[in-house]
């Protein structure tokens, strides 16, 4: 079946789609400036020229939420692409040379896995302090062991198929058998998880946004705007239902495609979770 029959990673495709629209061109579809700010409209609720009302800076939440796009697409994107690396090339190592490299490889997973992925980014994260960078960089650290698992054992079974050995009797090196031959036959599962661990990285950093340490102001990230927001729930509920909305529809379109390659591609992980 192809993708595009499965409804819900249709569906997912042109969310993403649209959000990818968003973040290339917010300037051109923001209403307004979300960085300027006028006190005298401040917690304006949804009307003609604000859409999504103003925040306690006068400042567009439309504006706000357009832009926060392009943050939450960078820090998903950064630190799924980030982990993806560092965890298929260790694991691709582990797996293929065993002994102790594997040995060494698998405890340090061990160790890493021993935290609760979003608390291990919470502390790294406080350490650092905010910072989009500082964001990837926690999440990347938390994140990178389920890949590495997965690579492992893709190659552990992998390389006793008898077409590596074939190549090994030509000369080949290690390098290139892993490059050429085992990376491009382990690469689904890789895929599969990659596509759905986007919207919990999303989630995740704009959870780490709520508690102060994502991008500083006045920077319009989703999560900070949620925790603004807060102070105002009963007063000004918008200020917190359209950037909630937000991460909701992003989160919920990734894992709808996520699902969707993992139907088409590879069944057999259907009860993967990831942390």
């Amino acid at each position: 079946m192809c993708i595009l029959e499965n409804k819900l990673a249709f569906a997912g495709m042109v969310i993403i789609a649209m959000l990818v629209i968003l973040a290339l061109f917010a300037p051109l579809l923001a209403p307004h400036d979300p960085y300027v700010q006028s006190l005298g409209q401040s917690l304006i609720g949804p009307c003609g020229d604000y859409p999504f009302g103003t925040d306690e800076f006068g400042r567009c939440v439309l504006s706000r939420v357009i832009y926060g796009t392009r943050i939450s697409l960078v820090v998903g994107l950064g630190v799924t692409t980030m982990s993806t690396i560092i965890g298929v090339v260790l694991g691709m190592a582990a797996g293929f040379h065993g002994g102790r490299i594997d040995e060494i490889i698998m405890r340090v997973v061990d160790i890493f896995l021993a935290f609760p992925g979003l608390i291990l980014a919470l502390v790294v994260a406080g350490l650092l302090g905010p910072g989009t960078l500082n964001v990837v960089i926690a999440l990347t650290m938390a994140g990178w062991m389920g890949y590495a698992r997965v690579a492992r054992g893709a190659v552990l079974a992998e390389k006793e198929k008898e077409y590596i050995e074939a190549v090994r009797t030509f000369g080949a090196g290690d390098c290139y058998i892993m490059l050429r031959h085992l990376l491009p036959n382990i690469i689904t599962p890789i895929v599969v998880m990659a596509s759905a661990g986007i919207g919990y990285v999303i989630l995740a950093a704009a959870g780490l946004s709520f508690l102060g340490l994502g991008a500083e102001p006045p920077a319009p990230v989703w999560g900070a705007m949620l925790n603004y927001g807060k102070t105002y729930l009963q007063t000004a509920p918008h200020l917190t239902i359209f950037p909630g909305l937000a991460i909701m529809i992003t989160v919920l379109a990734f894992n709808f495609l996520g699902d969707g390659l993992r139907d088409q591609l590879d069944p057999r992980m259907k009860n993967l979770r990831f942390r």
